[in-house]
């Protein structure tokens, strides 16, 4: 069952009288589960609509519409599928105390995974939640599998559903759908030798598993070496020489690399992060495998667009200590272009712990008290990553007030350097 939690002006929901809280129950005499369950029923010709009015009262509704005509019904949101694991490298459990609500929620939702491109377990999905995936080409999915030996799998991930992966995988893969999957490298659990039988299972599945990335561990100061410690420079120079050889048969056989490093693999092992020609489509840059390389890249092009802003005569590059040797390269040309003093201000995280480097983690209260205040002239560039939909930082700063606490300095944020610093 679905709610309508809005309607769109002028629509068929409209027209039919249909109102915000009626719930739907059936779409062609199917059973409606959720909103990704009501797009898939809702996309034929000839529809007829079970509702219960917010009155109680039973409707049938049939619509005969060209399909490119929208509904106009906007389910209200669906509840999330919560983790049923306890892994051992959980992110939450590294939450700070009296971290906002938010935070604390496991979601292992495979509708988010195919919406939104998160990774998921599947250990919350039995028989029919997978052939339901199957049946609807709920397609590509984003899986989690760390490892691909069962008996390793399950004390990762404290669950003994994960020792399922591999058959899971298989019948998803057997059904027509595709996957990317991920490993989150902890060392002593999943390196070394597992990480080489999980990178030869994963690429003897076939070109239906899209790509693989490897991604280390990343702990706060909450759940640092409770019981996973963080990867070690030779270690993660490891890992990236064991990725070799897959991708170099990949590149044969399949025409593209197949497996990547995230970007945080190469900082770790001390490394220079690899020209555009490793990512191949860049697929996996919204996670972190490729978003240096494309930021160094995107200003390179972009630095020309630079110039002179009226009444700036300093600009601060805010960054956590990872971005920061980047950032400092391109220091000296966005100075001559914007003819003006340009600093990158490291922040170093307190709200998780110096062992997170990375700017989308840095808490505005962080940023306040490094920060130290704006003077008349500068011009703060704050990441854009660090901020939710609702311009909050993850500790629940909105920017509203980290704008006030530095006027009267002016405030940008952005993704892209040359994006926020070119004039307007």
């Amino acid at each position: 069952m679905v709610r309508i939690g809005e309607i769109g002006r002028g629509s068929i929901a409209e027209a039919l009288e249909l109102r915000i809280g009626t719930r739907i129950l059936t779409v062609n005499g199917e059973r409606v589960r959720d909103s990704l369950d009501f797009m898939f029923r809702t996309a034929e010709e000839e529809i007829e609509l079970e509702a219960v009015g917010p009155d109680g009262g039973r409707v049938v509704y049939e619509i005969s519409r060209d399909p490119s005509e929208s509904l106009g019904i906007v389910p209200q949101r669906d509840k999330i599928r919560e983790c049923a694991n306890e892994c051992v490298f959980c992110f939450i459990d590294g939450n700070p105390p009296g971290a906002r609500d938010p935070l604390w929620l496991r979601d292992d939702d495979f509708r988010l995974s195919f919406t939104y491109g998160s990774y998921v377990t599947l250990t919350n999905l039995g028989p029919r939640g997978l052939r339901r995936l199957v049946d609807q080409r709920i397609s590509p999915l984003y899986v989690s599998v760390h490892a691909t030996a069962p008996e390793v799998r399950i004390r990762l991930l404290k669950n003994e559903r994960a020792g399922l992966i591999m058959d899971q995988l298989r019948e998803l893969l057997a059904g027509g759908l595709e996957v990317h999957t991920q490993v989150v490298l902890c060392p002593g659990w999943n390196d070394g030798g597992e990480l080489d039988r999980t990178i030869r299972d994963l690429y003897a599945l076939g070109p239906g598993v899209l790509t693989l990335s490897v991604v280390p561990v990343g702990l706060t100061r909450y759940n640092l070496g409770r019981p996973v410690r963080a990867l070690r420079r030779d270690e993660a120079a490891a890992a990236l020489r064991r990725m070799e050889g897959i991708r170099e048969r990949a590149a044969r056989e399949r025409g593209r690399r197949w497996c990547y490093a995230a970007d945080e693999l190469f900082l770790i092992a001390g490394q220079d992060i690899p020209g555009a020609g490793y990512y191949d489509d860049w697929a996996l840059r919204e996670n972190g495998v490729g978003a240096v390389r494309a930021l160094m890249d995107g200003f390179a092009k972009g630095k020309d667009r630079l110039g002179p802003l009226p009444g700036v005569d300093r600009v601060r590059v805010v960054t956590g200590s990872s971005m920061r040797p980047f950032l400092e390269e391109m220091v000296p040309a966005v100075s001559r272009r914007m003819a003006c003093r340009v600093d990158v201000a490291t922040v170093v995280n307190r709200y998780f712990g110096p062992s997170v480097t990375i700017a989308g983690l840095l808490a505005g209260a962080d940023i306040l008290d490094a920060m130290g205040g704006g003077r008349r002239g500068d011009l703060v560039l704050l990441p854009g990553e660090a901020l939710n939909g609702d311009r909050v930082f993850i500790d629940g700063v909105a920017l509203s007030e980290v704008e006030g606490r530095l006027a009267p300095a002016a405030v940008r944020t952005g993704h892209d350097l040359v994006e926020a610093l070119t004039p307007s």
